[in-house]
This record gives C-alpha cells, structure tokens and sequence, in this order.
C-alpha cells in the first residue's frame, strides 16, 4: 500500500507573517511538508524589538523568537541565507539560488521589501551609512554609535525617529532631517508635528524639517558632515537613513501574479493565480474596512496575515477583516497608529486635538479619520489610555455623524 503524501507548502519569508503561518499550517495538517526560506542567517526575531536593542535596553537574546531547534521540532525546514530566483506558477515550482528546486500546492510570498538606499554625491564607497531593517543593521549602527560623537539621521519614517532616538540614547549628538515640515506627514497633521518636534528637542535631537541630504563629505571612507539642500553642513560621524521600503516582488516578474505597489491580493490574501497567496508589508490586500486594496506595513497586520494565509492555503475560505495598530515609544511618551490613518487621503476626514497629559509638562494629541461617518483610524500621542477601546470603535464600524459624537470620541478611557 501507498504512503500517503502530504500537501507541500513553500513560504517565501520567515518574517512574523512567514512564520506565523508555517506554525498554524502545521498545528492544522500534522502530514504536511513545509518549507521556510530567508534571505538572512536568522530564525524569526522582533523586529518591533530593534529600537529598544538599539538604545541599549534589551539584549540581542530577547530579540530572538525562535531557535533552530524550534524549527526542527515543528518540522519545518528552514532555508537561510538563501534567495529565490524565479516562480514558476505553471508547474508550481520555487526554484532558488543554492539547492531546491520545490514543488509546492500552494505557495505564500512575504518577503516584507528592502530599504531605499541613500542616493547622493559623495555616498560611493562611504561606510557608516545604515539602513535599521535587520538585526545586522542594528548590531552596525551599535557599532558605529559607540565610537560617534555626531549622527545625522534623514528621514519622516517610524523608522527614522526610531534611528534618531535609539543613537541619541547612545549619547551621540544627532540631527534629524526630513523633507516635510514635519514628522510622519503621511498620518499626523501640524499640530501633531510640532508636538513630536518639542519632544524631541526636549531630549537634545535637532529636528530640521525641509532638509534633506545634498552632499556626503567624508575621509578615509567614512563620513565627516553632510551638506544639506539648503546649504547648511552638518557633522555626521554616522548617517542613518528612514527613506521607505521598495517592495521585494522582483523576483515575481515573468509570473502572472498581478503587481503593483505591492503583491495584489484579495480579502483571502489570495493572488490573482490560484494557489499563490500574499501576507505581510508586500501584500497589497483588499481591505474589507476601507472598500479597497491596502498595504499596511505594521507587525500586527502580518502576524494576522500569517494567520488567515495559512487556513486559505489549506483550503479555508477566512476573509482577513482586523484593525491593524502600530505603538511604539516616542522618547518619553507614546504613539500608537490604529486603523486606517492617511492624512492625504481625500475619501478620509479627519479631526484632531491637543490636551494637557495625565503627567505635568506633558501633552496628549489625539487625531480621528472618518470615512463616510465611520471612525476608521486614530492616532495618540502621549497617554495610552482608551487605546483598545478604540480599536473596538474601529473595529464596530461605529458611525459619528454629528460634531458632538465626534468630539465624544476625545474622551475616551
């Protein structure tokens, strides 16, 4: 008599999105033969955890979330430092740089994308200059922070602030440019802006909105200032660099998987080939919430990307419908992003409002975004509190038609 085969799942990926749904593929299909593939030498680690193993305040052991071994006892076999060249979603077959090639019954791409490099005069043949992506990044910039006097970070990203913050807290004086007239333009409006800056400045980071990178000077192959768009040089012992993320699809190009910001995905995460599903920073999903397609580019929407993957991969029919949210610690205060939050998106209307804080000297900002009447996204600064009910809010669906009901939403604890 014949063995029976299992299904064979391939997942590009082993981020929280990648590893998440190889865990839950294999809780739900016990027979089943998995393949994980990374392009780094790492098991899956936090990455919502770097800005805190940057600042010194958690040690690379906490960062890591699964050991080989993990691996090795759900049976799942991971494939490190190893990229995929092609896809062929004909004879469904992953073909890689070293080894393989594998056979798949369904496939997952959640290869996140990779930093925009600096591009300016002067960069060629530069050290010192970071990306903060990886656990490699991380462990450079520590490097580098612990012999600077001076950084010069670029950038209105997350990821820029979270440079900024984690070499001021090495004790290295840091400039931080940005385009915009202030931070995180995309979300925050100017009151939210200046707040963010005050803060900063409270903590000895120089904000200099409007500016950007002109010119890289440096000496022996490593930087020594930058000169700004305005003119205006700046000492850099290090530069850090917040400009984005280029989706990593390429390698997708001779597939008829459709394409375009992101991997184009439906409320299942499925793509437009049959068996070949997208999760994480690289899906552009069809948001159930919004009423159109989305890329969301936060840990918790890929850790429930991974989920949902994994049981339509299987052959389940679950929508994705979640309230993504994105916190994180802003110097000494907090920030947290719920929902569907676009400043620049005409279809949203927003209203927004800063108060006193709970701490003396301290200051909360509080922002909503309506779509139709419906709440469907919200930013704090500063206090936490309310923040999950909120996310209910969101999640409900809740209609605020009038000003009254919307300003109702200030106060919520």
């Amino acid at each position: 008599m014949a063995a029976d085969v299992g299904r064979k799942y391939v997942i590009i990926g082993n981020g929280i999105a990648g590893t998440t749904c190889a865990q839950t593929l294999r809780k739900n299909d016990p027979a089943c033969d998995i393949w994980l593939i990374t392009n780094e030498p790492y098991p899956l680690y936090n990455r919502v955890s770097l800005p805190r193993f940057l600042q010194g305040l958690l040690p690379e052991r906490k960062v890591m979330i699964r050991d080989f071994a993990w691996h090795e006892q759900q049976r799942l076999t991971l494939l490190t430092e190893t990229f995929v060249t092609r896809v062929d979603t004909t004879e469904r077959v992953v073909y890689l740089d070293k080894g393989g090639p594998l056979r798949y019954d369904a496939l997952l791409v959640a290869t996140g994308g990779w930093a925009n490099r600096l591009q300016a005069p002067g960069v060629g043949g530069v050290e010192h200059i970071y990306n903060f992506v990886t656990l490699d990044d991380t462990k450079e910039i520590i490097a580098r922070a612990l012999e600077s006097k001076t950084a010069v970070v670029s950038g209105g990203s997350f990821i820029a602030y979270e440079l900024a913050e984690g070499v001021n807290v090495r004790g290295v004086h840091v400039t931080w440019l940005m385009r915009g007239p202030y931070w995180l333009r995309g979300i925050l409006d100017e009151d939210g802006g200046r707040l963010v800056g005050e803060i900063a400045a409270k903590h000895g980071v120089e904000m200099v909105p409007g500016e950007t990178i002109r010119e890289v000077v440096s000496s022996n192959g490593a930087p020594r200032r930058v000169v700004g768009t305005s003119g205006r040089e700046y000492e850099a012992d290090l530069i850090g660099v917040g400009l984005g993320l280029t989706l990593n699809h390429g390698f997708l190009a001779e597939t008829p998987i459709a394409r375009r910001t992101g991997i184009v995905a439906n409320e299942y995460l499925e793509t437009s080939v049959p068996g070949v599903y997208a999760a994480g920073d690289v899906a552009e999903f069809y948001d159930a919430v919004l009423g159109r397609h989305n890329i969301m580019g936060t840990w918790d929407n890929a850790l429930a990307h991974g989920r949902v993957a994994a049981t339509n991969m299987a052959g389940g029919r679950e929508p994705y419908v979640d309230v993504p949210t994105y916190t994180s610690p802003l110097f000494d205060v907090n920030i947290a992003v719920m929902g569907t939050a676009e400043a620049h998106n005409p279809d949203l209307e927003t209203i927004s409002r800063s108060a006193p804080g709970d701490k003396a000297g301290t200051t909360d900002y509080r922002k909503f975004f309506f779509k139709e009447n419906r709440v469907v996204g919200a930013v704090f600064i500063g206090s936490p509190k309310g923040r999950k009910k909120m996310v209910e809010v969101i999640r409900s669906g809740m209609v605020c038609a009038t000003p009254a009901e919307r300003d109702a939403l200030f106060d919520v604890r």
